[in-house]
């Protein structure tokens, strides 16, 4: 008889948990890990960054790595079940940009997620500011692969692309397809012709937008996410003036999620110790 403190759900979860791979006296910590992927990044290592592990102990034995945009807490369940106990995230875990936790002790929702993560002995990482340092852009080359664009990149400019010529409104639907139907956003007139195209993916910010926006031979940006007051007022500005320029916004877990699938696929040519696998975080926003 099952006494009545203990629940089906906890039960089911111990049963779970005991299949996973246990870890080889001889595997590789998280620590021996991020070394590695030092080793094989091709720039030097920046001492001030935020790539840096956030939680978990980096000195406990790899059973198995998930790549993902977001460390949301459907991406560390999926994690869990699946035995990958390092994760290697793009972005931050705890809600800010250097994941500072202070503010947030004594929060539901982030105790709920921090307490997950240690009872499931979970080692976090997060790898942005040197994934985009890489050369090529890991982020990019992952979104240049998912667009199959690589021979309209140009290649003295890899954010610069000169497509078969089509509307600004036929390309949104088609990235929107290309994305699986994300809520995708339109600034400017969709009939506009247009050919050559800037993607810069993530939240970049308004600056690096508008002087994008101002080449010549950009008549559409293809980015992240923007305030609205910002690039999107630019934009429109622009296009009531009578300007050929439009902005698609791809949302920010959309436009980069495609570069850390490419991450899990670079590991796997110099991590053979364990799994590794890409764990999408998803578009956040309903579609009706």
């Amino acid at each position: 008889m099952i006494p009545k403190r203990v629940s089906f759900a906890s039960l089911a979860a111990a049963a779970l948990l005991s299949t996973f791979p246990a870890a080889a006296e001889d595997s590789l910590t998280a620590r021996q890990v991020v070394e590695r992927i030092k080793s094989h990044l091709g720039v030097a290592w920046e001492a001030k960054t935020i790539d840096t592990f956030k939680a978990g102990d980096p000195d406990a034995r790899v059973t198995g790595i998930a790549t993902t945009f977001l460390a949301t807490q459907s991406v560390l369940e999926r994690a869990a079940a699946r035995g990958l106990n390092l994760i290697i995230t793009h972005e931050p875990t705890f809600y800010n940009h250097r994941d500072e936790t202070r503010q947030f002790e004594g929060d539901p929702v982030y105790e709920a997620k921090r307490r997950f993560i240690e009872r499931h002995g979970l080692v976090v990482w997060r790898f942005h500011d040197h994934w985009h340092r890489r050369r090529p852009d890991g982020i990019l080359e992952g979104v240049v692969r998912k667009l199959g664009w690589q021979g309209y990149q140009r290649k003295d400019e890899p954010r610069l692309f000169t497509i078969p010529e089509t509307t600004a409104g036929q390309l949104a639907e088609s990235l929107r397809l290309a994305y699986g139907r994300a809520a995708i956003r339109l600034v400017g007139d969709p009939g506009m012709r247009c050919s050559r195209i800037a993607v810069v993916p993530g939240a970049a910010g308004s600056s690096v937008h508008i002087r994008a926006l101002r080449r010549d031979d950009v008549e559409v940006l293809i980015a992240g996410e923007a305030r609205e007051w910002e690039t999107v007022e630019y934009v429109r500005d622009a296009a009531a003036q009578g300007e050929r320029k439009a902005l698609i916004l791809l949302g920010h877990v959309i436009s980069e999620e495609p570069g850390m699938e490419n991450c899990a696929r670079w590991l796997r040519t110099f991590i053979t110790e364990a799994p590794v696998e890409f764990l999408p975080a998803g578009d956040p926003f309903w579609q009706p």
